[in-house]
């Protein structure tokens, strides 16, 4: 019999972290420096000790809990409630989350120690971490759309933290207005769902799954089905930064770099592949939608790829990695890899995570100076930054035995076992992608810790930050700075190490059970004679050391190999190549300096015209419309009692004149006819 999971431990999965950041955001003067990264610490590490022991239950006693927590309304028979549904999906999720956000806790002590909003930094991360958990523990759509929220305003104000930056300003308006693209294209697919299905809880839509398939959009011959899941990945775009909606990414660095790691590594980025893998009963009936995805995610794994080639700032080459690779989840469910997305995804967590705070270390021992270019063999400074960052940069680019290669390559097996229209383009954008990510992830990591020292003279000047709400060099006092690098405190480099060791063994520990075990079996459905992607690396895998040993025979290995091997050429051996590579393709390389021209063509094409479209809504709806009939007929009424009030003098003898002559004129009016008849005659 199946261990019962007990509600009470699985709402205090989700409140502490929430109390934390009531303690740092409403008491942070009360409590302190140290009072406010105790309290959130603590939350989130009670999180992660109770997500770790669901977990546990859940994969191995089988435990399951899908039920109602607390039933806000019910409207006609539309229930609107909290409710937690874990199984293997979400409580994988639910240790992921509350273990990375755990580490960026810890790291923030070394990172922002200097900063004078740290109450507040601690204070929005945490309820971050609430929003991220509520988002993944959801059973029905309300509660998922208030967590998909959440998250969304919580990055808003975790992105512009340094309000006083015009960039970080900019950077999280950008982030706030392009996730509402993809958010009114999720909430138009949960409403139709709601519509059609009448009820708000997954199981209960998934159990109309086959009743939604037969039905057409209302004017139209297509399938209903097809328009809700095109709609619900749209949402997903925005969230998870699919092209085109992929920009505001990029520009998120603004923020501080641990919130870099912790939107995305393992939550808010990843909210959109998570939402489609426990969509999958809906997304398997449409072949169209599923079509659209694998495309979608091929042309973000392998174009983003491109620009993190020409990315000189160390947090942006890991950002556009990151697009990169969330395209690669992308394309695996478009396979209909559920698995195997959600497998990539949680691998991914952890080393690119673990490459984030990597840079973080780097900028902290560079004294805030993120230009790669500027850097240069800091492995012997850096010893502990070095062999992570090093470790993270294997497990990125797929090398067998690390987990990101049991995932990747995973994806590519998958995509090749398609049968959709698009998978001729998504196999080769995945297979050309791992050269690419090869390529530009041991580009950065030779700049930065091999060849010449360059900090020492600073070819490029780093860029002047004019806010004050950076910290000063991290703890490097006085007028003069040294200009030699020096490794970071242990709270910055212990959760490097923490999250080094996951990097490296929790793709080879858990694949079977993963893909090819019962742990994600009720979680996603899978029609296997539609969509055989899923059976064919059934049939395929014989065991996670065997997998890797093919994997040094097969052309992702050599062209990985090939990238990494281009890098060191190009970087440390001959580095004029890459200056004449530059002159020769100019055009190339301005076109991927300018990111596609995407950025020019928001601002110049798309906003005019949502500025125009929103001046004849201001002019046309407001001003002619509410203006024009509403108030118009409001100013009627009041010239009809303006005119009323004329005759309201207040003195009796005019009240009794108009009552005299009232009584005549009805008198009249009754009489007349007979008055008439007798005159007549």
């Amino acid at each position: 019999m199946a261990a019962e999971l007990n509600p009470t431990t699985l709402l205090a999965i989700p409140l502490a972290p929430l109390a934390g950041a009531i303690v740092a955001g409403l008491f942070g003067r009360a409590v302190g420096r140290r009072g406010a990264h105790v309290f959130t610490i603590l939350g989130v590490a009670i999180s992660f000790v109770l997500s770790a022991l669901v977990l546990r239950d859940v994969a191995v006693d089988g435990a399951r809990f899908d039920a109602t927590i607390y039933e806000w309304m019910v409207i006609g028979g539309l229930k609107m409630e909290v409710g937690f549904l874990v199984d293997g999906l979400t409580a994988m999720m639910m240790c992921v989350v509350t273990f990375v956000s755990l580490m960026v806790h810890v790291y923030t002590i070394g990172y922002m120690e200097d900063d004078p909003g740290y109450q507040r930094f601690f204070a929005y991360i945490s309820l971050f971490t609430f929003s991220m958990l509520m988002l993944v523990m959801s059973n029905n759509f309300l509660q998922l759309f208030f967590g998909w929220e959440a998250v969304g305003l919580v990055s808003y104000l975790l992105i512009g933290f340094w309000y006083k930056r015009p960039t970080a300003i900019f950077a999280n308006l950008k982030a706030f207005l392009v996730n509402r693209v993809g958010d009114f294209g999720f909430i138009l697919g949960i409403g139709l769902i709601v519509a059609y299905a009448g009820t708000l809880n997954y199981g209960e839509a998934f159990a109309k799954a086959d009743e939604l398939a037969a039905l057409t959009f209302p004017g139209t011959d297509w399938m209903l089905i097809t328009v809700a899941c095109v709609c619900l990945f749209i949402g997903a775009m925005g969230k998870s930064a699919q092209f085109p909606l992929h920009v505001w990414l990029p520009d998120s660095m603004e923020g501080p770099t641990p919130i870099s790691a912790l939107i995305h590594a393992a939550t808010m980025v990843t909210a959109g592949i998570f939402m489609v893998a426990r969509m999958s009963p809906l997304f398997e009936l449409s072949d169209a939608a599923l079509n659209f995805v694998l495309v979608i995610g091929a042309i973000t794994a392998l174009f983003m790829g491109f620009l993190g080639i020409v990315q000189n700032d160390i947090k942006r080459v890991v950002a556009y990695s990151t697009l990169s690779q969330l395209g690669y989840m992308t394309v695996a469910l478009g396979a209909s890899a559920y698995s195997v997305a959600v497998f990539h995804l949680m691998t991914h967590a952890f080393f690119k995570a673990l490459l984030f705070l990597a840079a973080g270390s780097v900028i902290i021992g560079m004294h805030h100076d993120q230009d790669i270019r500027n850097m240069g063999g800091l492995r012997r400074y850096m010893p502990i930054t070095w062999i992570t960052a090093l470790l993270g940069s294997l497990a990125l680019i797929g090398t067998p035995l690390f987990s990101g290669f049991y995932s990747k390559d995973s994806i590519i097996m998958a995509v090749e076992a398609s049968n959709l229209p698009g998978t001729p383009f998504a196999i080769f954008a995945v297979v050309a992608g791992v050269f690419v990510t090869a390529f530009y992830s041991f580009r950065m990591y030779f700049l930065v810790f091999h060849g010449e020292e360059r900090f020492r003279h600073k070819p490029f000047p780093p860029e002047a930050h004019d806010d004050e709400h950076a910290h000063d060099d991290h703890g490097d006092h006085g007028g003069h700075h040294d200009a030699t690098p020096h490794e970071s405190p242990w709270v910055v480099t212990a959760p490097l190490v923490l999250l080094a060791i996951p990097s490296v063994v929790i793709g080879y520990l858990t694949i079977g059970p993963m893909l090819f075990g019962d742990f994600l079996a009720d979680a996603i459905t899978v029609d296997t004679a539609r969509h055989p992607a899923m059976a064919t690396l059934a049939a395929e895998f014989h065991g996670a050391a065997a997998m890797a040993l093919h994997g040094l025979q097969t052309l992702p290995f050599w062209l990985a190999l090939a990238g990494v091997v281009t890098a060191w050429w190009f970087y440390l051996k001959q580095p004029s190549i890459p200056a004449a590579i530059k002159a020769r393709f100019a055009g190339v390389h301005r076109v991927l300096e300018n990111k596609y021209y995407m950025d020019w063509f928001n601002e110049n094409v798309i906003a005019p015209a949502a500025r125009a479209l929103g001046s004849g809504l201001w002019k046309g709806g407001d001003v002619g419309i509410i203006d024009g009939l509403i108030n118009g007929s409001a100013r009627l009424v009041g010239a009809i009692a303006s005119a009323a009030r004329g005759v309201q003098t207040g003195h009796l003898y005019w009240y009794a004149l108009v009552m005299i002559l009232g009584v005549f004129v009805l008198m009249t009016w009754q009489l007349w006819p007979h008055l008439t008849s007798l005159f007549g005659r």
